[in-house]
């Protein structure tokens, strides 16, 4: 943030590891939702790979960090160019692991320049202050997935402990096995935040009457939504 507000910036580059870099740009958009570009970066290979993709992704990045049209929290891998709010994991080992579900790239690199498709999206930043505090004293949010033969024990188990938040990985839009959802219903009337999302890469959960719906985020993107939304 520092570094955003220095009139000398024209943006800047992070390299991050790839596996939890989806939650971090979609706590970054959420939080600082700048309008110089800050752009994540990383790799799927070694540098001693006989093909590595890091340099080329942090070149990449660069020339994203650099270009005038760039606005926001972004994510520059294999290529393309995502938005901090859309981006997830969705390869275990390729080199173009990223994606960003239904919504698709905001722009494609070729030979160092910039061919954008859409803006990216826009947020009225929460800001620092407002999370300013030790992360020990955070709000404890966890993630419960629901599978044939889900029991609510997990769920039990961390209203007993003291959970503030609890995400839910239903299968397809949001389904739940019956003995989970009553446990998550039991959570919610104890006084627990509930979000319900899906395990499914690609689409939202649509309507949750009981049990309020994640939206399009990914459960790893919804447990930092519901965390800000407690630390708020």
């Amino acid at each position: 943030a520092n570094h955003l507000a220095r009139a000398d910036v024209a943006g800047v580059v992070v390299t991050h590891g790839t596996d939890t870099l989806e939650e971090t740009a979609y706590f970054l958009h959420r939080v600082l939702a700048p309008f110089k570009p800050l752009v994540l970066t990383a790799a799927m290979r070694p540098a001693t790979a006989i093909a590595a993709d890091g340099p080329q992704n942090l070149y990449d990045a660069v020339m994203t960090a650099r270009d005038a049209s760039a606005r926001g929290v972004l994510v520059t891998f294999a290529g393309r160019v995502w938005a901090g709010a859309e981006v997830r994991k969705v390869h275990s080992y390729r080199t173009d692991a990223f994606a960003a579900a239904d919504a698709g790239p905001l722009a494609m690199i070729e030979e160092g320049a910039l061919r954008w498709f859409r803006d990216a999206p826009r947020i009225e930043a929460l800001g620092l202050v407002r999370i300013a505090r030790d992360a020990a004293q955070w709000p404890r949010v966890e993630i419960v997935t629901s599978h044939a033969g889900a029991s609510g024990l997990l769920v039990d188990a961390l209203v007993a402990q003291g959970v503030h938040g609890i995400v839910a990985a239903g299968t397809g839009n949001g389904t739940l096995h019956r003995d989970l959802e009553a446990a998550l219903l039991r959570a919610q009337s104890a006084g627990v935040q509930v979000l319900r999302s899906t395990r499914c890469a690609w689409g939202p959960v649509i309507g949750s009457a009981l049990l309020r719906s994640a939206g399009a985020l990914s459960p790893p993107q919804a447990r930092v939504a519901l965390l800000l939304q407690l630390l708020a």
